[in-house]
């Protein structure tokens, strides 16, 4: 899908670095530029990042809900992540913080910096098979997931697509991962669910919406 690009974006970025740090896109893993949390961040809260967040929806309604938790929102595409700016310099809180990045290589860009939570909301299902690598549950991603996240972390997927989530659940289960919640119809269960506003759009269309969490096996590496 063509992005449609916003005049003024990348210099309403760089106004705005209390809000966002932009994160130039690397070739090489030795390369990588380092996240700088903001001074404002408290360090004995814990750290949930959103990898793919689009306009900005979910992560700060869940920061505006949980002054507990530091968030992280992670977009690749200045015109995308513009929107979630938009969000934040209108109501701006202390607890959120945006990453304009790539995030191929993401263990290498928050290099010491551990996480709590991962959240791949409606990520992009690259159906072709010349493009599994690009999923964000193919092994490459996870073993990068294992290394940010913290011991007892979590790893939370949203889709629409049903392919992609089996392919995610199948990735999962064989790196290995526990498999702690599962939901091919989420928006039926009875608990806290925060919708993204491709999550909106889909469930007015009457979509089922599939969920994952799981947690990586302790004795992975023996």
């Amino acid at each position: 899908m063509r992005l449609r690009k916003i005049k003024g974006a990348k210099e309403e970025i760089k106004a705005h670095q209390d809000y966002i740090q932009d994160i130039k896109d690397v070739r090489r893993e030795s390369d990588a530029t380092h996240v700088v949390l903001p001074k404002r961040f408290d360090s004995k809260k814990p750290l949930h990042i959103e990898i793919g967040m689009g306009k900005g929806q979910f992560i700060h309604t869940l920061a505006k809900k949980h002054p507990e938790i530091n968030y992280i929102g992670i977009e690749r595409f200045d015109s995308v992540i513009y929107r979630a700016l938009e969000k934040m310099i209108a109501e701006p809180l202390e607890n959120l913080f945006l990453l304009r990045m790539d995030a191929t290589y993401i263990n290498a860009i928050f290099d010491d910096i551990k996480v709590d939570r991962i959240y791949l909301n409606f990520s992009d299902p690259w159906p072709k098979v010349r493009h599994e690598k690009r999923r964000l549950t193919h092994p490459n991603f996870l073993v990068q997931y294992e290394a940010l996240l913290q011991k007892g972390g979590t790893l939370e997927l949203k889709t629409d697509n049903e392919l992609l989530f089996s392919y995610s659940k199948e990735q999962i289960e064989n790196y290995p991962m526990n498999v702690i919640f599962e939901s091919k119809d989420l928006h039926q269960e009875e608990m806290e669910n925060v919708m993204t506003e491709f999550e909106e759009k889909f469930a007015k269309e009457g979509k089922h919406i599939y969920k994952i969490t799981a947690k990586f096996k302790e004795d992975n590496h023996g």
